[in-house]
């Protein structure tokens, strides 16, 4: 019978740091001996994370230290946390927009309008001033020719006129994600005369429905509640019912006064599209409807009430851009409630539109809080102990633009321009361009 004996193996400090217990038989090979031995000194899952979690501790405790110790050296000079923010600027995507090289102001074409307008204004200003040259240069001969104790005060007014005519220095602080609508093409005004109007727009009064025998009925409430002066109407397919469509809707809107109608989409009971009509005439506006949560979901939401809320758009930067923030300016009432103190947003983002809803209130700011500081990075004067808090009141969702047709629908758009911009699977292939 063959006896097995048990021998303390001492191997190498570097390989393992204590003696292993190794069961050997005289039968054994050294080649199978070896082997085990070798897999013996692997180190264990466990010591690998212990190794892992240290060094992660360590990175992390110098980091710390390091920031540390920059904040009590920009304590004592302010002027280097002014330098590191102007060195770390972050390099986004948003940053790196890219817009095209065209001068059209087509609802295709991605252009700034602010940019295009200031660039029109500096060519019409060096048109007008080229004749003008040539004159000037004759009168400056002539005032050379003839000295008159005159000459002091017509400098004088020329001086003033010239002040005048100065043109403003640029802010210090633009607003980079604020929508001016004054900016809007004379060619979009000329093609959607009814949503591009000099006079003020009317109350809105807004038609609600979904698709043929839908079961959002809670959504379109809710729906309801975001857009002031809105009706809903349900849409079934009963055998003995018509099945109306958005074009014969639209007609019956339109001939009671309604300024728009909205049709919420569905798929698997999941709202997934959006379409504003906007009367009589359109243009109609397709989206696509991602991320909803209603507001009863939402941590620490409040209640909504009827005022009407205050509107903020975000971003719309391009003639497709302003398009869109027409529209849903003719959604909400030109005269906010300011007692409700309710406020819509919605927010532009590499064309993704993100529509919040909050309820705000100013307070005093406590001690643990920093004051109001401005697009310069310095406080805002008149408001260093008063802090704004917000609370959402839902629903929150996002929107993404996909066809615009000229009149109400596609199937009421007539001509080769019936579909003004479509969106196409290629558009996004330059990631820094962006259509809205």
């Amino acid at each position: 019978m063959v006896k097995r004996l048990f021998l303390y193996v001492q191997l190498p400090l570097q390989t393992i740091y204590h003696p292993t217990l190794i069961k050997w038989d005289p039968n054994e090979s050294n080649r199978s001996l070896l082997k085990r031995l070798s897999l013996s000194r692997q180190p264990t899952s466990s010591s690998v994370k212990i190794c892992t979690s240290n060094k992660k501790k360590a990175r992390d405790s110098l980091r710390r230290d390091e920031r540390f110790r920059r904040k009590r050296e920009e304590d004592r000079n302010p002027e280097l946390r002014r330098e590191r923010l102007i060195r770390n600027v972050p390099h986004t995507i948003d940053k790196k927009r890219v817009w095209d090289e065209v001068e059209g102001d087509g609802l295709n074409a991605s252009v700034d309008v602010e940019q295009l307008k200031r660039r029109r204004i500096e060519e019409a200003e060096a048109a007008d001033n080229e004749p003008l040259g040539e004159g000037a240069e004759e009168s400056n001969d002539d005032k050379d020719s003839m000295l008159d104790s005159e000459s002091g005060p017509e400098s004088e007014d020329d001086e003033e006129k010239e002040q005048k005519s100065r043109k403003r220095a640029a802010s210090n602080a633009p607003s980079t994600t604020s929508t001016n609508l004054d900016l809007t093409p004379t060619s979009l005004s000329l093609k959607f005369p009814t949503l591009f109007t000099d006079t003020p727009p009317p109350v809105p009064k807004i038609l609600l429905t979904t698709s043929i025998n839908s079961t959002l009925h809670n959504e379109a409430q809710l729906l309801c509640t975001l857009f002031p002066n809105s009706t809903y109407i349900p849409r079934s397919s009963h055998r003995y019912g018509h099945k109306y469509s958005l074009r014969e809707i639209s007609k019956f809107a339109a001939n009671r006064s309604y300024t728009s109608v909205i049709l919420l989409k569905e798929d698997s009971k999941v709202p997934t599209g959006l379409t504003v009509v906007h009367l009589p005439s359109g243009p109609t506006c397709h989206f696509s409807i991602a991320n909803w949560v209603e507001g009863k979901k939402l941590p620490g939401h409040g209640n909504p009430t009827n005022h009407y809320p205050e509107l903020i758009l975000n971003n719309f930067r391009t003639p497709l851009g302003l398009l869109t923030a027409r529209l849903f300016l003719t959604l909400f009432p030109p005269q906010p409630e300011l007692q409700g103190r309710q406020v819509v947003t919605l927010h532009n983002q590499r064309d993704y539109i993100f529509l919040r809803r909050h309820r705000y209130v100013f307070r005093e700011k406590r001690e643990t809080e920093k004051s109001v500081v401005g697009p310069d990075g310095k406080v805002v004067q008149g408001v260093e102990d008063i802090r704004a808090g917000l609370q959402e009141l839902g629903p929150r969702f996002t929107l993404k633009l996909r066809r615009v047709d000229k009149g109400v629908g596609r199937a009421g758009s007539e001509g080769d321009d019936a579909v003004q911009w479509q969106w196409k699977a290629h558009m996004e292939k330059q990631r820094t361009r962006f259509n809205l």
